[in-house]
């Protein structure tokens, strides 16, 4: 590991994922929420505060970085919060199967190495009757951004932390088997188009 991504990273990506126009969307998806949660990618914890503890069981919260795990430690403490952190990638997680009534993803897909393997991993931790909660940026519909997605991308990942911005994120989830069961779309408010368009909602089990 590099000293910018031991050093630096974990702080740029703090301050950078805790804007204001951030911050809106987290408020829309992290209520969603119940029983026994696993947030993968909980990060530095920014999720924490917008939980409605009342219908909360358990959390989970899983992240490669252990520097960003430290500062999510610290952000549980001051929320009061019970959480069970877990170093570790999600294409591989060591947790039991059928478990969890909730898997809460925000700003995560973007970065995971082997997206349709954690997707895989995330369907076998999944109660069957349990769903999948995203608020993900990637690909935009518009073929001028996206040709600008794709050309800055290279370069993009490098500085942030393995974060691409050219995801088609709904063609990924349906393709792992999962199937949308609802979500919406647009630009963030004041954030360049090539890093804005967002999508959110939930995903289910096929049956």
């Amino acid at each position: 590991m590099s000293l910018y991504d031991k050093y630096i990273l974990p702080h740029l990506l703090n301050c950078s994922c805790n804007t204001k126009p951030f911050i809106h969307q987290r408020k829309k998806v992290i209520p969603l929420a119940t029983g026994n949660v696993l947030e993968v990618g909980i990060g530095s914890g920014l999720n924490l505060p917008y939980y409605q503890k009342d219908n909360i069981k358990e959390i989970w919260g899983l992240d490669p970085s252990e520097e960003l795990l430290e500062m999510a430690r610290k952000k549980a403490k001051v929320e009061d919060m019970d959480v069970q952190f877990l170093n570790a990638k999600a294409e591989v997680m060591e947790l039991d199967d059928n478990y969890f009534d909730t898997v809460l993803m925000t700003y995560t897909m973007c970065t995971i190495p082997n997206l349709s393997q954690a997707l895989s991993e995330i369907k076998r931790v999944m109660k069957t009757d349990g769903r999948l909660v995203f608020c993900e940026h990637g690909a935009s519909p518009e073929q001028q951004v996206f040709k600008w997605q794709n050309r800055v991308n290279n370069v993009w990942s490098i500085i942030a932390g393995g974060c691409n911005i050219n995801k088609n994120i709904p063609s990924i989830i349906e393709s792992s088997g999962l199937i949308i069961s609802q979500m919406e779309t647009m630009y963030l408010p004041k954030t360049p188009k090539i890093l804005g368009y967002n999508y959110w909602g939930s995903a289910v089990l096929d049956d």
